[in-house]
């Protein structure tokens, strides 16, 4: 479910929606249906699962942590350093990766 999540950049929404489609297949695994009423948090512990979304910040985490290993001139570094020049359209900015990662970090808590 979360193959290349090492470079998403997600949206409460679709955070909402990713920990509702996990719990939908931890109770199709366990057998158990919502009218039968165990909280989800009873679920994950006996299936052994982390949060979704703590899974995904050490997935991006862990790939930030190879961009910077890499040499200055690859591409995907300068990428990640890449500042789009010109004005910006209305509304609120979409975050940058930087961004992202930034507060991946804070909320990891190391």
């Amino acid at each position: 479910m979360l193959h290349e999540s090492d470079t998403w950049s997600i949206r409460r929404e679709n955070e909402v929606a990713l920990q509702w489609a996990e719990m939908r297949m931890v109770r199709w695994m366990c057998g158990i249906k919502l009218q039968d009423r165990v909280p989800s948090k009873r679920l994950t512990e006996r299936v052994g699962l982390d949060d979704i979304i703590s899974v995904l910040q050490q997935n991006r985490l862990r790939w930030y942590g190879h961009v910077l290993r890499k040499e200055d001139d690859d591409r995907v570094k300068k990428c990640m350093e890449y500042e789009v020049e010109g004005p910006r359209p209305r509304g609120r900015p979409k975050k940058t990766c930087r961004e992202i990662v930034e507060k991946d970090y804070q909320g990891s808590g190391t």
